[in-house]
């Protein structure tokens, strides 16, 4: 009986981030666009497989269907927080005791005059920049409202307290705020806040002013600000629409780092984690376990955004990225402001540079170094003065 020839296998064209395979060689080129993959997506420590958000790293690690060599190597040399892995369980051992955080020790918080604070408000955003590697790096300030009930039903939020804090999370403002309208629900078993507080609160418009003026810095030019940056600080803070909104101010988008949006600390479904559950989960702490103290929730905020800030990727870029969509440029590039977005005009992708027949001809490696990611990593921030160097 004569043996049967082999029948070959069709080869299959797979992603080289998230592993993904086509049949067809023009199907993971559409992939590559769509996907926005880049090195500053979060990603397996032990396979190296992309994925969209830091959940969706941990699902593939310890959730009910993950891989299981990953899995293994994690549980014996991973860290359960930042999801790093580690050469061996000394190593692992050691940096854990690093990785997890004590809860903030919450300072006894009165409202202080208005009048009174400018001088320390003054130094204590001066001095609460801690220089990087480059020497210099933005200042940081953490922003967090309680709110309070107005209307009929309370059910309109309104500011009843606001607290701000440095990047050494000491308190820089700290006051109970008198809204415009009456308070008909304090919603005390949340937020601790009675009656006795409001009477001889600042009003809500002294306050968005002082907050203002903490927040800018001394800078005076808006389109500077919402170019560069400027002077003004860097406003770190969980779900900020709406404490910019009862604080009756908006600020640029550019100069926000929301712990509520930014795309690796959401939901798998990319749906908003609370910060009671990011705290628990990326710092090992419990907070809002019964009152809301924003002192308490500004410093886990901060705390988060200096730990997702921190994660170092391999990349020759060194620009930043736009807030809305990607912007890079290399020492080759036209010195386009990298916070330029002007939404009208829709920006191309990397991929529109090269023909069709090109795209198809090149490796998954090479598809992934041309892809760049849709959001802006936090891993800029701290390049950002840098870069407004090389422009100059």
């Amino acid at each position: 009986m004569e043996p049967q020839a082999e029948i070959p296998k069709s080869s299959r064209h797979k992603c080289s981030a998230c592993f993904k395979q086509y049949k067809i060689k023009d199907h993971l080129v559409e992939h590559m666009k769509k996907s926005y993959h880049s090195v500053h997506q979060p990603k397996c420590g032990v396979c190296k497989k992309h994925c969209k958000t830091l959940e969706s790293v941990r699902e593939h690690l310890t959730g009910p269907l993950a891989k299981s060599d990953c899995a293994v190597v994690f549980a014996a040399l991973g860290c359960k927080l930042c999801l790093s892995i580690f050469d061996n369980v000394d190593a692992r051992g050691l940096h854990e005791v690093s990785c997890s955080f004590d809860p903030p020790s919450v300072p006894e918080l009165m409202s202080l005059p208005i009048a009174d604070m400018c001088d320390e408000v003054e130094a204590a955003v001066l001095n609460s920049a801690v220089p990087d590697d480059n020497g210099t790096c933005p200042k940081l300030v953490a922003l967090d409202c309680e709110m309070v009930g107005g209307g009929d039903y309370g059910s309109f939020n309104l500011c009843g307290r606001v607290c701000l804090v440095n990047e050494k999370e000491e308190v820089i403002f700290h006051a109970y705020v008198k809204p415009i309208i009456p308070i008909t629900d304090y919603r005390y078993e949340l937020t601790g806040i009675t009656e006795d507080h409001i009477v001889d609160a600042t009003p809500i418009c002294e306050v968005s002013k002082r907050v203002k003026e903490i927040l800018y810095n001394g800078e005076e030019s808006t389109w500077r600000m919402r170019t560069d940056g400027g002077e003004a600080c860097l406003l770190i803070g969980h779900d900020l629409d709406h404490d910019l909104e009862v604080l009756r101010m908006d600020y640029p988008e550019n100069l926000t780092r929301d712990t509520a949006k930014y795309r690796p600390l959401l939901k798998t479904n990319l749906k908003s984690h609370s910060l009671k559950y990011l705290t628990k989960t990326y710092l090992g702490y419990e907070i809002q376990s019964g009152t809301h103290n924003p002192y308490e929730d500004a410093v886990s905020a901060m705390r988060l955004y200096k730990r997702i800030r921190s994660i170092v990727h391999q990349t020759n870029e060194i620009s930043i990225q736009d807030n809305d969509d990607s912007i890079y440029y290399t020492n080759d590039s036209k010195k386009n402001s990298p916070f330029d977005s002007n939404k009208n005009n829709k920006k191309k992708s990397p991929f529109d540079l090269y023909k069709k027949c090109e795209l198809l001809a090149k490796s998954p490696d090479e598809l992934l170094e041309i892809s760049k990611s849709s959001y802006k990593c936090w891993c800029w921030d701290a390049k950002r003065t840098l870069n407004r160097m090389i422009e100059e």
